[in-house]
């Protein structure tokens, strides 16, 4: 337990025995004193380095030199020129710690080997059963967990002959590790006082992005995220033209994953985007039906700053419905991620319990920037749905009253200065020349 201090009274925490070893380790291996502000406890998140002098924001708190830190150079050389050149860096990386996990004791990097977290603690979707990723398979992470996978495996087949080739440095079970490049250096971002505990800011992340680099969610995250999937229909006769059109400004990757996000913090914004102006230009690419309107939006693009369908449609009936197909998708994936979390309550004991709460934060996480896509949706909808009935309410009105080409352009001019507004007029003008008034 922590205790309670003065701004100015040094703490001391009881740590464990490895991690007093790793201490002294690390001041012996770098010749200098790591930090002389932070020591090891442990808290709700298990290991954890606290305050035990007054920090202030801009100090260095933490330094550990480049001949402290394990590195792919640390790998002996012997194996090196069994590598092929595309071998990535981390790869190396992880064949060096398991070199040295092998050696035990009898390794100069032992005491730091034996504080990594066991696989057991590591919660990564890249080490969950099929079982229990069937938990998160409404989660765009399902997906993106088995592309990391099939990665991995496609890096370990590079690097399985030199496993076999030097079984006394190498476990069965490997592991993959990701570690610094150079001396490494850590800030404090705000000011501390003695026995508060010291975080490490990851970035305004997602949950999934958390959950599958670092193992972890953060339940009511301001930066939640889900992805809305919008699939093209095949059978589109428009479909080669909009895929050239999506080419020719850089946007083929969307084509590819068919994926886009939407974040929490854009959808509860109240700001005009609301949701990514990239997810509403695929919709509405996707709704145009006639090669013209392709042209437009392609003309409409290299008139402004390039970026494709990204003003509202001139024709709102075209606008609603791409809306609404994305709130119908929304709709759709907010009814599966409430089923899937119905689900849990039903699953089998042997599922890992930690990993079924985490599951759910994850999915709730989701199910909360859908919510608020959709909701957002609606309201857009809807606002665009009575202003298209109100335009033509009053084109209506106005066609009633207009019966000479002499009286349309009077009443154009008394309408400028009313209360109705200019674009307005301008729209009814043009529409009343079309009817050759």
């Amino acid at each position: 337990m922590l205790r309670s201090s003065s701004p100015d009274q040094v703490i001391d925490h009881n740590v464990d025995d490895e991690s007093s070893d790793l201490l002294t380790w690390l001041r012996r291996k770098s010749g200098a004193e790591i930090s002389s502000v932070l020591s090891i406890g442990s808290s709700n998140y298990g290991r954890s380095l606290f305050a035990c002098k007054p920090i202030k924001a801009g100090d260095v708190i933490l330094k550990v030199p480049f001949r402290a830190v394990l590195a792919a150079d640390n790998l002996d050389p012997s194996i090196h020129p069994l590598l092929g050149k595309n071998v990535h860096g981390i790869t190396k990386l992880a064949l060096t710690i398991l070199q040295h996990q092998r050696l035990g004791q009898a390794s100069e990097w032992a005491p730091y080997i034996s504080c990594l977290p066991r696989i057991e603690d590591m919660h990564s979707t890249i080490f969950w059963s099929v079982e229990e990723l069937q938990m998160i398979k409404m989660s765009s992470l399902y997906e993106e967990t088995l592309r990391k996978k099939a990665y991995i495996e496609k890096y370990f087949s590079s690097i399985k002959h030199v496993l076999d080739r030097f079984p006394e440095y190498f476990e069965a079970e490997s592991r993959s590790w990701t570690g610094p490049r150079g001396a490494s250096m850590l800030i404090a971002a705000k000011d501390y006082a003695p026995g508060d505990e010291v975080l490490v800011r990851y970035g305004k992340l997602p949950n999934p992005s958390l959950l599958l680099i670092f193992g972890f969610v953060i339940p009511h995250n301001k930066y939640e995220q889900a992805i809305i999937e919008i699939n093209t229909p095949k059978h589109d006769p428009l479909l080669a033209l909009k895929m050239d059109l999506w080419d020719r400004h850089q946007i083929q990757s969307l084509l590819r994953s068919l994926e886009l996000g939407i974040t929490l913090e854009e959808t509860s914004s109240g700001d005009e985007g609301g949701i990514p102006e990239s997810l509403r230009a695929h919709a509405r690419i996707l709704c145009c039906t006639s090669r013209q309107e392709l042209r437009y939006l392609a003309q409409e693009a290299a008139e402004n700053d390039g970026s494709l369908a990204r003003i509202p449609l001139k024709n709102r009936n075209k606008e609603l419905k791409a809306h609404r197909l994305l709130r119908l998708r929304s709709i759709q994936m907010i009814e599966n991620h409430h089923a899937a979390l119905e689900s849990m309550n039903h699953l089998s004991s042997g599922i890992d319990t930690r990993r079924m709460q985490i599951a759910r934060d994850l999915l709730t996480g989701e199910l909360r920037a859908l919510e608020s896509a959709s909701a957002w949706l609606k309201n857009y909808c809807e606002t665009l749905s009575v202003n298209a009935s109100l335009f033509e309410l009053q084109t209506k009105q106005l066609k009633s009253r207009v019966c000479t080409g002499a009286t349309s352009i009077r009443y154009f001019f008394f309408l400028s200065f009313s209360c109705i507004s200019f674009d307005f007029c301008i729209s009814v003008c043009l529409y009343l020349l079309d009817l050759d008034i």
